[in-house]
């Protein structure tokens, strides 16, 4: 990857992690042709999915309430944030688990 890719893509890199489902159309619309942004980007867009699915399996009585809602919010915290870190390294670096389904999104 060209270093000025990762300098003009950082902020857009950032966005696309922070603001999760948000950041993704800003990064598309905007910086879809820099690699570097869309590669977080997608892996915003996969946590976002995450979300999703943490929510609605924690509405399941008990299990879901005092299991799945807790732990899964916090490991996407902590996903999140892992993510926000790399995206402002300038390198590449897949958030775990997250970053293997967001290589297979092909835009």
């Amino acid at each position: 990857m060209k270093n000025k890719d990762v300098e003009e893509g950082k902020v857009f890199a950032f966005l696309g992690i922070f603001l999760t489902i948000i950041g993704f159309f800003i990064v598309l619309l905007a910086k879809k042709d820099n690699k570097y942004a869309m590669f977080y980007a997608k892996q915003g867009l996969v946590l976002f999915i995450a979300y999703v699915i943490v929510a609605v399996l924690g509405m399941i009585p008990f299990i879901g309430w005092f299991i799945i809602w807790p732990v899964g919010y916090l490991l996407l915290l902590i996903f999140w944030i892992i993510g926000i870190v790399y995206s402002l390294s300038g390198e590449e670096k897949d958030i775990p688990i997250i970053g293997g389904f967001a290589k297979k999104i092909n835009l």
